[in-house]
């Protein structure tokens, strides 16, 4: 259709980006230094975009353009605002409860009830980027050690495990023997606690691999 649509001119263009943050419609982009309409049809042709440039490379002109599609454009907003928002998720803390040390925990706490519990060892938080997102939403954490704190967790975990309603049992550790110790003591207190929970073992290696 034969509409009123922006033009730009690339040769004056200085690259500052101010049409791109002006345009609501996201119709401009960056590309290689330079202000380029990528999307005839996210431009309305109000011209929001022209006062906002300091090198006055940007102008109407009338031509032949696909129609404004005001749905697509809505459409990609809210793409957008749901990126921005999981962006914004991944950078807080997703941790429900304190303490977490297995030897500071309590025996029995209302963070307990129903819980689906994940019992990490140490360095795993360290390892795996994203260990907020991927293991402590939507569960109860428990971390330790059984090589720098030398105890059989398995006596405290089975205390814990008989008194509250823990629905189940994930384990996150390092690819290293000395975390094998974590993961025999929550099998052992399964075993001990007298319930059938589902338990899964998830192994990390150094480099930041789920490698099981």
């Amino acid at each position: 259709m034969l509409r009123k649509i922006i033009k730009i001119d690339e040769d004056k263009c200085n690259g500052c980006g101010a049409c791109a943050a002006a345009c609501h419609e996201g119709a401009i982009e960056m590309i290689e230094g330079k202000a380029r309409l990528t999307r005839e049809d996210y431009c309305d042709g109000l011209g929001d975009c022209l006062p906002a440039c300091p090198a006055d490379a940007i102008s109407f002109e009338e031509r032949e353009a696909p129609a404004y599609d005001e749905t697509a454009v809505l459409k990609a907003k809210e793409q957008k605002a749901n990126i921005a928002q999981e962006s914004a998720l991944q950078m807080e803390s997703q941790l429900s409860n304190w303490p977490v040390q297995i030897k500071l925990a309590p025996l029995q706490t209302a963070v307990f009830a129903n819980a689906d519990l994940l019992i990490a060892a140490d360095c795993t938080a360290y390892a795996y980027a994203n260990f907020h997102q991927e293991f402590i939403r939507g569960r109860v954490t428990l971390i330790g050690c059984p090589k720098l704190d030398a105890v059989d967790y398995a006596e405290k975990l089975t205390q814990i495990l008989q008194g509250n309603e823990i629905q189940s049992v994930t384990v996150l550790r390092m690819q290293v023997p000395c975390c094998g110790g974590l993961e025999n003591a929550v099998k052992k207190a399964i075993e001990k606690s007298g319930k059938e929970l589902p338990l899964k073992i998830v192994i990390v290696a150094p480099n930041g691999k789920i490698i099981g």
